[in-house]
């Protein structure tokens, strides 16, 4: 007699991608709690990620297909796991330590690479993930290794990497940490909120079009409500 191996559906870490098939969009925020974001800088910033989750919510097509994990460096912390923005809870981010730069970009790519795995196995389609930092200093880590393989995974069309500075921010070492075809923008004062608005805008127009689509960006630089610039 054959003993019959009872048939099971394979597991995956995050059953979420087993209930929703939609094709998913990832971003990844490295955000910048060193101590010198101490006061209005991480306040408007964690306000900024408010404006992000209630915007994303508008969008019912975005809330199945965003997901969303967010690296926070001094000290490095992985602060949100990969989720989507209708059970998100924005984090607020308390300021302290240095800027350890490069271990975060390595920790949020690990965490993408892992991710792109997990929806492989669940057989689900993505567009091309988000990487979105934001910094107002220099690294005081080593970050050669993270600019390699950012500038490695541009190429590949593996990910877009953005970069943002604040303040201070060290745009001459951000500059080369970002791929040599998008330059490290600063943002206006601390118009955080306007920036996590154009983020969500992209996002939202992205995940309304097809994997395969590329879709027009707007500028940030430009308009009334433009919150970044190249200098």
């Amino acid at each position: 007699m054959v003993e019959q191996i009872p048939f099971s559906a394979p597991t995956f870490a995050d059953p979420r991608l087993v209930e929703n098939p939609e094709p998913r969009c990832p971003v990844v925020l490295l955000l910048d709690n060193s101590g010198s974001m101490q006061g209005e800088p991480l306040n408007e910033l964690n306000a900024g990620l408010v404006a992000f989750k209630d915007s994303l919510a508008s969008d019912q097509l975005a809330m199945k297909r965003v997901e969303l994990a967010i690296v926070s460096f001094g000290p490095v912390k992985t602060v949100q796991e990969f989720i989507s923005p209708d059970i998100w809870t924005p984090p607020t981010l308390i300021a302290e330590g240095y800027t350890p730069m490069g271990e975060a970009i390595i920790q949020g790519l690990d965490l993408l690479e892992a991710r792109k795995a997990e929806y492989k196995k669940a057989g689900l389609t993505y567009y091309r993930p988000w990487i979105f930092l934001m910094t107002d200093g220099t690294p005081t880590d080593a970050w050669q290794t993270a600019a390699s393989r950012i500038h490695e995974g541009e190429a590949g069309k593996k990910h877009m990497f953005f970069g943002v500075g604040v303040g201070s921010a060290n745009l001459e070492v951000l500059g080369q940490i970002c791929p040599p075809t998008r330059a490290p923008m600063m943002i206006k004062g601390l118009a955080f909120k306007p920036m996590f608005q154009w983020l969500s805008s992209s996002l939202r127009s992205i995940s309304a079009s097809k994997t395969t689509d590329k879709v027009a960006l707007i500028d940030p630089r430009k308009g009334d409500e433009g919150w970044a610039t190249t200098t």
